[in-house]
């Protein structure tokens, strides 16, 4: 089978991220042009403060590594769309969404090829599910 191009769907899941910051109060807005290491900024304007995101994505139902290499960022949001299978085996399910600090995921092991993390790799991954206030937090605002 040839590799999914699911370049469409990377992008959506971008727009899913910013429309969750903005569900949970937290400002933000999609850079438009390739920025190396992040792809949305949530900006706390009362503190001055922002917070680079990078947005991983995985198409398929069950997917639990994602590749990355750059490290510009504050927070790494992995967003596991569950659109199901290319064999149409797999279930679709809701997106889940996992909020990591970036320092969680640079000192998760990675594969030597494509520098891959696997979600079972990061200890207690469960617990970053769903973790917003871990971005209102680092902004210092009172308000999400």
């Amino acid at each position: 089978m040839p590799r999914l191009d699911t370049r469409l769907e990377a992008e959506g899941a971008e727009f899913l991220v910013l429309g969750q910051l903005l569900l949970h109060k937290i400002a933000s807005y999609k850079t438009y042009t390739n920025m190396p290491g992040y792809d949305l900024v949530a900006t706390n304007p009362e503190s001055n403060k922002s917070a680079m995101v990078q947005v991983k994505s995985r198409w398929r139902t069950g997917a639990a590594a994602f590749p990355i290499k750059n490290f510009g960022c504050d927070f790494v949001v992995v967003v596991l769309l569950n659109r199901g299978s290319k064999d149409g085996k797999k279930e679709v399910l809701p997106p889940r969404y996992y909020i990591f600090p970036v320092e969680i995921i640079r000192c998760a092991p990675r594969s030597k090829d494509w520098g891959k993390v696997n979600l079972k790799d990061i200890p207690n991954f469960q617990e970053y599910e769903e973790k917003w206030h871990l971005i209102s937090d680092f902004l210092g605002d009172q308000n999400a």
